[in-house]
């Protein structure tokens, strides 16, 4: 029997966006921790929900930041014997927090906004209105400078991202709702400000949650087709069964394969194992799989049933 294991060959470029998102993190945490506590003491002092809420949600803001911080450089921390796989899990772990935290964070702004529904409050709205379109500037700052990380493949990145924009829908509700309330006297405007937005942070946390409760459970990559990917194993000419497939990924952007290869009699062991690693790494991405490599007669399905 034959036994591969292979490895990405592009180090380098993981670690440009490692870097990247690692300096988009820190200065976007830097500028929305600073005005958190600008725009939470100007919602006290307006009596504005929607600011106060939007202060609440870069407080998760920043803490999602500071986290997801925290997760890359953890991640860069070298396997040990305890932890083969190294820390990069962790990253998908600050991606569920992040995720959960919006649910709760919107959960509660839900809460207050039915208080105020049932007894408007006197607002200051030039007062808000400056406040917010200030906000609004940060968060457009901020948004930029998460832009430059790799918000695309890495969903620790992405669920920071996601708090940030949905903060940045929390600014532009409450530039309406001091607008309404300054034109129209409509006081009203506040809460419903603050329920569009709690909406949308809720549909936010559900979606990050989602994605990474399933990397957590070790689902398929949502890029990646079990079926297509059996089928082009199965493409190699000595190639008879593909059995024992597995398909997960440790965190964005580094999926994992194993599976068992039988083999007809006249196929080479080594040269079945790369050719098979080439397949995995050119047409879909997989720089790390475990293949065991096995004659059909020990292979599927004479020994193992039924193959999957």
């Amino acid at each position: 029997m034959g036994h591969g294991h292979s490895h990405g060959h592009d180090h380098g470029h993981g670690h440009h966006h490692h870097t990247n998102n690692k300096k988009a993190l820190f200065w976007a945490f830097v500028l929305i921790a600073t005005y958190m506590v600008v725009e939470f003491i100007g919602g006290l002092m307006t009596n504005s929900l929607a600011l106060l809420s939007d202060a609440g949600h870069m407080l998760s803001d920043a803490a999602a930041l500071g986290l997801s911080l925290f997760a890359i450089k953890l991640g860069e921390k070298d396997a040990t014997a305890n932890k083969t796989y190294g820390y990069k899990r962790f990253e998908i772990i600050a991606a569920s927090i992040n995720g959960a935290t919006l649910i709760l964070i919107s959960l509660y702004i839900f809460y207050e906004a039915f208080q105020r529904f049932m007894n408007p409050p006197e607002v200051q709205s030039l007062g808000m209105l400056t406040i917010a379109i200030i906000g609004l500037l940060v968060n457009i700052l901020a948004a930029w400078l998460l832009m430059g990380g790799d918000k695309e493949d890495n969903l620790n990145v992405r669920s920071a991202f996601l708090h940030v924009l949905g903060d940045m829908l929390g600014s532009v509700g409450a530039i309406a709702a001091a607008l309404l309330i300054y034109f129209f006297g409509w006081g009203i405007a506040d809460p419903i400000a603050s329920v569009v937005v709690a909406a949308l942070i809720l549909l936010s946390g559900w979606r990050v949650t989602k994605e990474s409760i399933h990397v957590l459970m070790e689902g398929t990559p949502g890029h990646l087709k079990v079926d297509e990917i059996k089928s082009a194993l199965l493409a190699i000419s000595e190639v008879r069964s593909v059995h024992d497939l597995h398909l997960w990924s440790i965190t964005s952007g580094v999926p994992m394969l194993s599976c068992h290869l039988s083999i007809s009699e006249n196929g080479g062991h080594d040269d079945v194992l790369h050719h098979a690693q080439d397949i995995l790494h050119d047409q879909f991405g997989i720089d790390h799989s475990t293949i065991q490599v096995e004659s059909e007669e020990v292979g599927c399905p004479s020994k193992h049933g039924t193959c999957n």
